[in-house]
């Protein structure tokens, strides 16, 4: 039984390593200059990674916030991706000092392990966190000052609530996330909220309809597409090589509408 556990663990790890090695050439080919930096957030040290955009004047910047696997390479990745567009990538690590033992996403034994940590984090910690990565990169040199947000599943709907957090952003681009659930957080906002979501992701999308009519009965904007074909996690599924064409094809519209949504 014992051996059956370790085959188990060892599996899931590498099944989850492969899985990043498409989004991690990616990274190794790109032309952009990255770094990794650490930001304070109260007593906390945030670890986050920064993509630059090759242009010759200031760019606005996007913060990247991650699945529930935590800072991946696929998220740095599209951190990357937007930098290519012209923008100012951060991708933070919501995990950073974890406890004693974890320090960041790479820490934990497997992505299991780190979705069981996304689940125990304090909202309100993350939203403190958020605060200093937009105060941080709206301050690099390099950056005009605006700040957007966009997020994957679990980083969808952190993106959601931090508009009910932050009326200093620019926007909020939801991928597969949830809204708030009350009236009085969607009241909050005061920045266009837009949605991105696959076809077949019902779980997520059967929400759609009652986060509309409070954005609409709050007065505030909330554009939505769904993507014919393309199911949860979409953007990745959609990266990879070895992904479904609908994925493929719901990944280039959603950069694309990305971009025309950042240069309005």
């Amino acid at each position: 039984m014992k051996k059956l556990f370790l085959f188990s663990v060892i599996f899931i790890f590498t099944f989850d390593v492969q899985a990043q090695d498409f989004a991690l050439k990616m990274l190794e080919e790109s032309p952009r200059h990255h770094e990794w930096v650490n930001i304070s957030s109260g007593d906390r040290s945030i670890r986050a990674f920064v993509a630059f955009p090759e242009v010759s004047s200031n760019a606005q910047a996007v913060v990247v916030i991650h699945e529930n696997r935590g800072l991946t390479d696929w998220v740095r990745s599209m951190a990357d991706k937007l930098a290519a567009e012209g923008f100012l990538a951060i991708a933070p690590d919501l995990l950073s000092d974890f406890d004693e033992n974890i320090s960041s996403t790479r820490d934990f034994q497997d992505a299991d392990e780190a979705r069981n940590g996304i689940y125990k984090l304090d909202p309100d910690q993350v939203t403190s966190d958020l605060h200093a990565v937009v105060a941080y990169i709206s301050a690099v040199p390099g950056a005009d000052g605006r700040v957007s947000v966009t997020g994957f599943c679990w980083g969808g709907s952190q993106s959601f609530r931090f508009a009910t957090n932050n009326p200093a952003i620019r926007m909020a681009m939801v991928f597969y996330g949830t809204g708030p659930s009350e009236l009085e957080e969607i009241q909050k906002i005061n920045v266009p909220v837009y949605g991105f979501y696959g076809e077949n992701d019902q779980r997520v999308n059967a929400t759609i309809e009652k986060t509309s009519e409070m954005m609409n009965k709050a007065g505030k904007k909330y554009d939505y597409v769904i993507y014919p074909g393309a199911g949860h996690a979409y953007m990745r599924a959609g990266d990879d090589p070895d992904g479904n064409e609908d994925s493929k094809a719901a990944t280039r519209a959603s950069i694309q509408r990305m971009v025309e949504l950042l240069n309005k």
